[in-house]
C-alpha cells in the first residue's frame, strides 16, 4: 500500500511537457493547432505547452531540451506525425539534455488526425488524444535500456553480387563473416549477364575480382551448395544450422558440366555461369554457427511468361531478355547481320513489361493468384542497351522497340535511349490495357513472326510489323524464401519482396532486430544499386556489433512475482517462442513455479497480459494503469473542447 501511495504521489508530481508541432501545415491546415495547445495547458500535470512549425528540426528539438535542461518538465509529449518516423529523433533530443529516452509519449495527430477529419472535428480529436498522452505520460517511469552481449560474427546468406559486397565490406571492417550460398557457385543473376548498362563494363571482371577477394580473404567462410534448415535466437545471438549437399537441380548439374569441359578450375569465372569457389560436395554434411547478425541477399529471379504470353513457349522464335543477352554474348561477330541457332535475324521486336506493371482484370493471376503490379525498373535500360548492341554491331538487322513507358531512370541511362533512337530503333507506343499480339506470319516475305498492336505515337494507327525474332524484356520476381520467412518470421510486401522498416530512415533493416537486408531480396535493382544497399547493410551490421554488446528498447513483459501464482496461462499464449517460461524459484520458504521473461526476446506484444487471471505481469511502458489512464483521460472534461 505504502509502495501504492509513493506511486500516486511520484504520478501527481510529474512536470509534463506538450510539444505541439504544425507539420509544414500538414496537421495545421486542419487542426487548430493553437487551441489545441491553449486546451492542453488546462490538463492536470501539464507544466508547459508549446507549438513549432517543425517539431522534428532543430529548433523544435532545442524547444524540448532546453525545458528538459531547466527542470522546467520531467516527461515529455510530442503531438506530430506517425511515431516510426520521428519517435527515435524526440528520444535521441531527450538523451542530449540529460534525460531518460523513455520519459516519452507520443500523439499521432496527422494519419490519426488531420489526414482524415477536418475542421472542429479534427480540433477536438487531437485534444483528446494529446490528453490520452499527457495522462499516459504521467505515469511513466525512468527505463534501462536491455544489454545483451553480440558475438563478433556476421552471416551473409546469398553469394551474388550484394552478398560478396556485404561479406567484404564487413570482413574489412574487422569481423569474421561466413557466407552461405545455396548453389555450387557466387555471382548469382550478375554471372548471367554479359556487360552493364550504361558504362559497357564486363560483368565477368566486376564478379571475378570480387569473388577473387571474397575467397582469398581469410575473414570470409564460403559454404557453397548449402542450405539453412534451422533458425534460432535473437539480436547478437543467432544459431543457424545449415546442410551442405552435392548440387539438387539440372540447372546447377549443367553448369558443373559446362565448368568441367571448359577446362577451368575452382576459383575461375565462367560467363553466364560464375565462381566456383570449392570443389563440390560429393555427400551431405550439417554444420551449425552462432553469429550476431544475419544480412539476407537471397536475390532474385528473371520472371518467366505463361505458356502462349506473346507467343512464349508456342513460337520457337519468341525468347526472354536474358536468354537473348546470353545468345548475343555467345554469338561472335560474323558478317552485318545477327544469326541466332543458324538463322539470320534481319528484324527483332522488343516488347517491354513482361511480367511488371500488371493490371488487374487485364492480365492473367499466376498459379498463387499473384499479379506483379510493380515496375522492375532495370527492363528499360537493359534492353535499350541490347537495342544498341544489335544496331552497332549488326547495322543490316533491324529492331523494333514495343513499349508502355520508357523508364531509364539513374545517371547515364537516359543516355541509352537517346543513342537508341540515334541508332534508328523504331518506338512504338502501346495502350496500358492493349498489349501487342504476336502471331505466325501468313505473308509471303519469309518473316516467321508479326507483331500486330495500336500506336500512340501515329494516333492510334494500327501496325503490323513482320519479324524473324520477339524479345520479351522480362521483369524481376523475388526467390522463393518462403522457408527462411517462416523460420525467421519476415515480413513480406504485398509484392512479395522483403520489407524494410522504413524505406527513408531504415532501408536496410527488417522488423526483426539483427537481420538486415542487401540487394534484390528487397527490391528491383540495378547492380550499382544492389552494391551500395549491400554496403550499407554492412555498416548497419557492423555499428550493431561494434561495441561488443546491444541494447535494446525496454518494452518487454515483467512478472509480478508477488502476484504470479504460476498458471502458465501466460507461456501458453506467448507468440515467441522462448520470451516466457515457467521456472522453479523459492517463494515465502517454498519451491514454486512461477512465471520468467527473457528480455531479449520478448517483444512486448502483451498477449500474456491479456490473459493472467492475476493481473500478475505487464509491459514496461504499456502498462494496464497507462492504458487506464488514457482512457479515463479520453472520455474526461478536462480534454473535451
Amino acid at each position: 500500500m505504502a509502495d501504492e501511495n509513493k506511486a500516486n504521489e511520484s504520478v501527481s508530481e510529474s512536470k509534463v511537457g506538450v510539444y505541439i508541432c504544425y507539420c509544414g501545415g500538414n496537421i495545421s491546415d486542419h487542426v487548430d493547432v493553437e487551441k489545441v495547445c491553449e486546451r492542453v495547458k488546462k490538463v492536470p500535470g501539464v507544466a508547459v505547452a508549446r507549438t513549432n512549425m517543425f517539431m522534428c528540426s532543430d529548433p523544435g528539438q532545442e524547444l524540448i531540451m532546453e525545458d528538459l535542461r531547466s527542470g522546467a518538465v520531467d516527461r515529455v509529449v510530442v503531438a506530430s506525425c506517425a511515431p516510426d518516423l520521428h519517435e527515435t529523433t524526440f528520444r535521441s533530443a531527450i538523451t542530449r539534455a540529460g534525460g531518460n529516452p523513455y520519459i516519452y509519449e507520443h500523439a499521432n495527430i496527422r494519419e490519426q488526425v488531420s489526414w482524415v477529419h477536418h475542421g472542429n472535428v479534427a480540433t477536438d480529436k487531437a485534444t483528446r488524444l494529446v490528453g490520452a498522452a499527457t495522462a499516459k505520460a504521467k505515469q511513466l517511469k525512468p527505463l534501462d535500456p536491455i544489454r545483451v552481449e553480440a558475438k563478433q560474427h556476421a552471416t551473409v546468406i546469398g553469394g551474388g553480387i550484394a552478398g560478396m559486397r556485404a561479406a567484404k565490406d564487413l570482413a574489412a571492417r574487422g569481423f569474421p563473416v561466413t557466407l552461405i550460398e545455396k548453389s555450387p557457385f557466387l555471382g548469382g543473376r550478375g554471372a548471367q549477364l554479359d556487360r552493364v548498362a550504361p558504362t559497357g563494363e564486363k560483368v565477368a571482371d566486376l564478379i571475378s575480382e570480387l569473388a577473387g577477394e571474397i575467397i582469398n580473404d581469410s575473414a570470409i567462410t564460403v559454404y557453397t551448395c548449402s542450405k539453412v534448415k534451422d533458425f534460432e535466437g535473437f539480436v547478437g545471438n543467432f544459431t543457424l544450422r545449415f546442410e551442405k549437399q552435392p548440387p539438387q537441380s539440372a540447372e546447377d548439374r549443367n553448369k558443373i558440366k559446362e565448368m568441367s569441359e571448359s577446362g577451368k578450375g575452382v576459383g575461375e569465372f565462367i560467363p553466364f555461369v560464375g565462381v566456383c569457389p570449392t570443389e563440390i560436395p560429393e555427400t551431405s554434411a550439417e554444420f551449425a554457427i552462432e553469429t550476431g547478425v544475419i544480412i539476407l541477399a537471397t536475390g532474385f529471379k528473371p520472371y518467366v511468361p505463361a505458356q502462349g504470353e506473346y507467343g512464349f513457349g508456342e513460337f520457337e522464335e519468341v525468347i526472354t531478355l536474358p536468354e537473348f543477352i546470353r545468345t548475343l554474348a555467345e554469338s561472335g561477330k560474323n558478317g552485318n547481320v545477327l544469326e541466332v541457332n543458324g538463322r539470320k535475324i534481319k528484324s527483332v521486336a522488343m516488347i517491354h513489361c513482361v511480367g511488371s506493371r500488371q493490371i488487374p482484370g487485364v492480365h492473367k493471376e499466376d498459379e498463387t493468384g499473384h499479379l506483379n503490379e510493380y515496375c522492375s525498373r532495370t527492363c528499360c535500360s537493359a534492353t535499350l542497351h541490347a537495342a544498341n548492341i544489335i544496331r552497332e554491331t549488326y547495322p543490316e538487322t533491324r529492331v523494333f522497340d514495343f513499349y508502355r513507358d520508357i523508364r531509364t531512370y539513374g545517371r547515364g541511362q537516359e543516355e541509352l535511349y537517346e543513342q537508341a533512337a540515334k541508332n534508328k530503333v523504331l518506338f512504338f507506343r502501346f495502350e496500358e490495357a492493349q498489349a501487342p499480339v504476336v502471331e505466325r506470319n501468313g505473308g509471303s516475305h519469309g518473316y516467321p513472326l508479326s507483331v500486330k498492336t495500336k500506336d500512340i505515337l501515329t494516333f492510334g494507327e494500327e501496325v503490323e510489323v513482320p519479324v524473324d525474332l520477339v524479345v520479351l524484356a522480362v521483369g524481376m520476381e523475388p526467390n522463393d524464401i518462403s522457408d527462411l520467412v517462416d523460420m525467421m518470421k519476415l515480413p513480406v510486401g504485398a509484392d512479395r519482396f522483403l520489407l524494410e522498416v522504413h524505406p527513408k530512415l531504415r532501408p536496410v533493416e527488417l522488423a526483426v532486430m539483427g537481420i538486415m537486408l542487401a540487394g534484390t531480396c528487397q527490391a528491383p535493382f540495378d547492380i550499382t544499386e544492389s552494391s551500395a544497399a549491400a554496403s550499407g547493410a554492412a555498416v548497419k551490421a557492423a555499428a550493431l556489433l561494434s561495441r561488443g554488446y546491444v541494447e535494446l528498447d525496454p518494452f518487454v513483459a515483467e512478472v509480478d512475482l508477488e502476484k504470479c501464482t504460476g498458471t502458465g496461462a501466460c507461456v501458453q499464449a506467448c507468440l515467441r517462442e522462448g520470451a516466457l517460461r515457467l521456472v522453479e524459484m523459492e517463494v515465502g520458504g517454498e519451491k514454486a513455479m512461477r512465471a520468467q521473461v527473457n528480455p531479449a526476446v520478448c517483444t512486448g506484444c502483451g498477449a500474456c497480459v491479456a490473459v493472467c487471471p492475476e493481473n500478475a505481469i505487464n509491459v514496461k511502458g504499456w502498462t494496464l494503469k497507462q492504458y487506464e489512464a488514457m482512457v479515463d483521460m479520453i472520455v474526461s472534461e478536462e480534454s473535451a473542447a
